[in-house]
């Protein structure tokens, strides 16, 4: 017999397999000013300061990093958004 935790948890794993996660890469570009990134970040990802400022660095040393883990349904409009001005991102 399945004790009621049980078939709580078989449930959440069941909607964690059915809810894809992706995430919005962001890409390093020679035209954006740290600033800029920063701000898009905070206002279009939500990001505190503090994250956004890291997620910058990351994109500019690395040439790339994860700004932001959803479904797709929640990123899309936000990626739309950041390419809008004319930074370099996409849904993986």
């Amino acid at each position: 017999m399945i004790n009621t935790k049980e078939k709580k948890q078989e449930s959440v794993d069941v909607l964690e397999q059915k809810t894809k996660k992706y995430e919005i890469i962001l890409f390093n570009d020679d035209v954006n000013t740290f600033d800029f990134v920063i701000d898009a970040l905070i206002d279009i990802c939500e990001h505190s300061p503090e994250q956004a400022e890291q997620c910058t660095l990351l994109v500019h040393f690395k040439g790339k990093a994860s700004v932001k883990n959803g479904s797709y349904k929640e990123l899309e409009p936000r990626c739309t958004k950041l390419l809008n001005m004319g930074l370099s991102a996409e849904i993986v």
